[in-house]
């Protein structure tokens, strides 16, 4: 007989998913529901299957393998922040990008996607059977997709801790995510979008840790920096550090930008921007 003809066992899965609700693990592990499961009476050899009907009747729904969040329809249980279902879905993680940039009010256009900053050595979880292509859409849970973006170990910087609701995330701070947005403004919306974010930051923008960042990142960034901070009105002798940067051949001021334009020999940025925009 299974969970869902014993009405017995059903209720003992649901007061292990009120359990979970009591101790605040809105995002739970398999581990941690064996751990819990002796408390409501329920049975090491029926716990895959208490957690197969759990899921199929809607009190928790399912992230990746061996991975769980709470639904919206347990009571009195606030639902699990998309933020806080990113630092679940892989290790380390940093909310990063359009979203960190949304975050710190520095856009006001809301992205579709979670973007995870994360390094080459973690453990992504992708959509089953999907193709290269289809994994950089993302990977959907529920109606959220999460876009992961990974870097190498050296490159994972710049982050801090924050409260989203009633937990803290790791999220990139905003002078990195403006670097990330130099260097993926594809992630950001779009180069514009990163240049008004620039603005946005304006005299809030911590100069001295931003070029310590850059330096730290690939020289492209650097002199993408170097140009936008410049035009707006820094001091050029307080940019000899990103000027110096050795570099070879030009880069677009947008990456995501055609191949045209003037190009700017202290910066060795070539201007691709329509009509050479100014930040």
């Amino acid at each position: 007989m299974t969970a869902e003809r014993n009405p017995k066992r059903s209720q003992v899965g649901i007061e292990l998913i009120r359990l979970l609700a009591a101790e605040g693990d809105r995002v739970f592990s398999t581990d941690r529901a064996r751990e819990l499961g002796p408390r409501v009476g329920l049975k090491d050899a029926y716990l895959w299957e208490a957690l197969y009907h759990l899921r199929r009747n809607g009190w928790m729904v399912s992230l990746r393998r061996g991975l769980y969040a709470l639904s919206s329809t347990v009571p009195g249980v606030t639902p699990a922040h998309e933020f806080e279902i990113a630092m679940a879905l892989v290790d380390p993680a940093a909310i990063s990008h359009w979203s960190a940039l949304h975050h710190h009010g520095l856009t006001e256009q809301a992205p579709r996607k979670v973007f995870v900053l994360t390094t080459t050595e973690a453990s992504v979880p992708r959509v089953r059977g999907a193709k290269t292509k289809q994994d950089r859409r993302g990977f959907p849970v529920g109606d959220t997709t999460y876009q992961f973006v990974q870097v190498k170990p050296e490159r994972y910087f710049g982050t801090h801790r924050a409260w989203i609701g009633e937990v803290r995330v790791t999220i990139t701070d905003p002078e990195r995510t403006l670097l990330d947005g130099l260097s993926m403004p594809q992630y950001c919306g779009d180069f514009a979008e990163v240049l008004h974010a620039f603005e946005a930051r304006g005299a809030d923008l911590n100069f001295q840790q931003i070029i310590e960042y850059a330096l730290k990142l690939d020289a492209a960034t650097a002199k993408r920096l170097g140009w936008v901070l410049e035009h707006q009105g820094i001091d050029s002798s307080k940019l000899e550090r990103l000027a110096a940067l050795p570099i070879k051949g030009y880069r677009k001021l947008d990456p995501t930008g055609p191949r045209k334009g003037s190009c700017n020999t202290r910066w060795m940025i070539q201007e691709n921007l329509p009509g050479k925009a100014q930040p």
